[in-house]
């Protein structure tokens, strides 16, 4: 297949109708047999990527970091990791990547740095109420000696979302705030110096060709001043919450103030950058407000992740997002999966009636019944459904493969700070991270060189079966579907940005048709179901039966 052309700047609007392909570094290729994946290893893949038909790719932070949490522990924001590389190979993909058509974005981490940046180690030495301390949130703690956290707030990795320091007279002192791991110290967004620190790192990026950034936590950078106690208040809010109700530490308002500063930044190249925020706010106007013309270009459409295989709910969160998104004249984003969440094969492997609401760990998921067959026919059509919507798409490595998520790491192999911080009790995000299949055999599959060291993470036996280079031998395989269905996505007039019209097709099924010409149907129910008279396939997730749509399949149909 040949390549794309190289990218027109002239295109200032692609993030709106973009298909971005999520590569996490250390999982994707590995270079030089460490069994880590590394810079050189995307490099080494770009034909692949473009090949595949992706319009950008979104790389996971490679920045300096003792990897604490796999790299969301930064160091050094405007440096390069020596795992994954140099400076001048990273700056080496950017441009490999744009001679092929492929944008990049970066991921930032605002919300807190590695205890090992300079600046936090620069507040531990210098002491209680210096002024290294107010770049993070350092408080006493509570009780007679200051022996309990300063309130009661509860880290996403398990436990207390404090740490309490010894300082240098060898006494207990003060505690920092860490919503995530002890080694990931949370900043403090009112002190000028954070601001300064991430705008300037946002311009050494832009500054060297990145075309944009996807910003972790983007709902948690700025707290309540008072650092109030939650008392038992759910995240996300339910939807009956009234307006003057806030989380002391989630989408609270200030954090807005920040993203209007950034996009002044993004705005002044040309073409302008772009941002995608990672945010988890459930209420779709609380979603929507981060994407006013000033503030950020996109965000990640998690209710659409959440909904189970179900046409009700899965119509409700498509209807109410589109609306909501149209009230900012923002594109909707939609997503099946990452590197945070069980991988969308085992989780619609599930009963879904079964399936909880909630973050969708692995964890929720372990004590259902999993077909890994209906698993894969449920992912295939549901890749179809996302890349047919209105707006742009982000596709997680090892979806366009198939892949199911790796259920059965031992837990010594595991490296999730989840596992460590709940006890074992969550078995974490590891099992969406295991590196890639590339080959049908090999000590890691083609994940690395032969003779090389172990991958990172062990992967199963049966990897192999579902590694690129057997696909790309079958037509039918599930890249083979990702390829087809991209190719038909750049080439038609009707799919990217734009709108929809739902058309009435049955309780189990979902229709809609987009001009000029196109239209989508899926078949969440038992029995086949009828295609409209006149409708020519263009694409399917699976074979067609007498003419009709099989159960968990979608097509893409000419009019």
């Amino acid at each position: 297949m040949s390549l794309p052309a190289s990218i027109s700047n002239a295109d200032q609007e692609w993030w709106r109708r973009a298909v971005v392909y999520q590569i996490y570094p250390r999982s994707f290729a590995d270079s030089n047999g460490d069994g880590i994946g590394d810079i050189n290893g995307i490099r080494s893949r770009l034909s692949y990527l473009a090949a595949l038909g992706v319009d950008a790719i979104w790389v996971n932070p490679w920045y300096p970091s003792p990897m604490k949490d796999a790299g969301y522990d930064v160091s050094d924001y405007r440096a390069i990791e020596p795992v994954f590389g140099t400076m001048a190979e990273a700056e080496a993909m950017i441009a490999e990547a744009h001679a092929v058509g492929i944008r990049v974005i970066l991921d930032i981490v605002p919300n807190h740095t590695s205890d090992q940046h300079p600046w936090f180690q620069a507040a531990l030495a210098a002491g209680p109420g210096s002024a290294e301390r107010e770049r993070f949130v350092f408080r006493a703690g509570r009780g007679a000696g200051g022996e309990l956290p300063p309130n009661d707030w509860m880290s996403e990795f398990g436990g207390p979302a404090w740490t309490r320091v010894t300082e240098a007279d060898g006494r207990p002192g003060q505690w920092y705030l860490r919503l995530f791991a002890p080694e990931q110290p949370d900043v403090n967004w009112d002190h000028p110096d954070i601001r300064e620190e991430f705008t300037e790192s946002l311009r050494f990026w832009f500054d060297r060709g990145v075309d944009g950034f996807r910003i972790d936590v983007a709902h948690g950078l700025v707290k309540d001043a008072g650092l109030v106690d939650i008392d038992g208040l759910p995240f996300p809010l339910p939807d009956d919450t009234p307006e003057h109700i806030e989380h002391p530490h989630w989408d609270q308002p200030g954090v807005h103030e920040i993203f209007r500063s950034w996009r002044e930044v993004a705005d002044a190249y040309d073409p302008p950058r772009v941002f995608c925020g990672e945010i988890w706010v459930g209420r779709d106007h609380r979603l929507t407000a981060y994407l006013r013309p000033d503030e950020l270009h996109t965000a990640f459409n998690f209710n659409f992740l959440m909904a189970p295989w179900l046409a009700g709910p899965m119509r409700e969160t498509i209807t109410s997002t589109l609306a909501a998104h149209a009230t900012v004249g923002a594109p909707a984003t939609w997503v099946l999966g990452n590197h945070d969440v069980c991988r969308p094969v085992s989780r619609y492997a599930r009963p879904q009636e079964l399936v909880s609401p909630g973050f969708p760990h692995l964890q929720a998921y372990l004590d259902l019944p999993a077909d890994l067959a209906v698993g894969r026919r449920r992912a295939r059509a549901a890749a179809l459904l996302s890349l047919a919507l209105p707006g742009g798409a982000y596709v997680f490595a090892g979806e366009e493969l198939g892949l199911a998520e790796v259920e059965d790491i031992p837990l010594a192999a595991r490296q999730d700070p989840i596992v460590a911080g709940t006890g074992g009790e969550n078995l974490g995000r590891d099992g969406c991270r295991v590196p890639l299949p590339w080959t049908a055999s090999g000590d890691s599959y083609g994940f690395g060189p032969e003779g090389g060291a172990a991958p990172w993470l062990p992967q199963p036996a049966d990897w192999g079966a579902s590694a690129v280079a057997v696909q790309e031998a079958d037509t039918d395989s599930t890249l083979a579907l990702y390829r087809q269905a991209l190719a038909v996505r750049a080439g038609h007039p009707a799919l990217g940005d734009g709108d929809l019209s739902w058309v009435e097709a049955g309780e189990h099924a979902l229709a809609f048709r987009r001009d000029p010409g196109f239209g989508c149907w899926v078949n969440f129910g038992p029995e086949p179901l009828a295609l409209p008279q006149g409708a020519e396939v263009v694409l399917a997730s699976g074979e067609l039966v007498a003419g009709e749509l099989p159960a968990d399949t979608a097509a893409w149909l000419r009019f």
